[in-house]
């Protein structure tokens, strides 16, 4: 292992607590008050959010529909959940506890799923709902580092084994790391501009 390589190693192995911990606490901050929201709607379903700012950026619009509902009960529950596990990790990890392999298997396999999730409803909150969610934006924040990070960990721990011949590309990856997160927050702002213009083009 080169010194470049080794010093990246330590340096995510330091970070992924900190990573976990804020993220976490973001995510479940977040998750918290969106399930206050709906608690508040199912009493009053003529109320007025506190996010609901315009007639895009809406919680009200987005926590009504069935997608904020997906497996048959509020996904919010998911996110407290989800969140609350992440943060506890993140507080094991610095605390100087090691886990085993089959331990970041669980937790990737975890990650997996938010991200596809959370892509899901980014798809549907802008293409199908049309409106946008301050809280439920971020946690789209939040989980795209939580998922990044732990997946990059676990590819330098060898906890997911390398395909030989993708062996460099996922060099590609570990060494851009930032840039990839970067353009995928572009990627996705450049949606919401795109898909919202109409409205954007009349604050101008």
């Amino acid at each position: 292992m080169s010194k470049g390589k080794k010093n990246n190693d330590i340096t995510l192995k330091r970070t992924m607590p900190y990573i976990l911990i804020v993220g976490g606490c973001l995510g479940l901050l977040s998750a918290v008050i969106l399930m206050i929201d709906k608690v508040h709607l199912l009493k009053n379903p003529d109320a007025l959010l506190g996010c609901d700012i315009n007639p895009v950026v809406a919680c009200g619009s987005v926590i009504a529909t069935h997608q904020a509902s997906a497996f048959g009960f509020p996904n919010p529950i998911i996110g407290i959940a989800g969140f609350a596990i992440v943060i506890t990790i993140g507080m094991a990890l610095l605390a100087g506890a090691q886990f085993k392999r089959w331990f970041w298997q669980g937790l990737q396999a975890g990650v997996i799923f938010g991200i596809g999730f959370v892509g899901w409803l980014q798809f549907q909150s802008i293409y199908r709902i049309g409106a946008l969610c301050p809280y439920c934006m971020v946690v789209w924040s939040v989980m795209i580092p939580i998922f990044w990070y732990i997946t990059l960990y676990n590819l330098r721990q060898g906890h997911i084994p390398t395909p030989k011949p993708l062996k460099a590309f996922v060099a590609f990856l570990q060494h851009h790391h930032g840039d990839i997160v970067l353009i995928w927050y572009l990627i996705i702002i450049g949606l919401i501009l795109h898909r919202f213009w109409y409205y954007w083009s009349t604050l101008i």
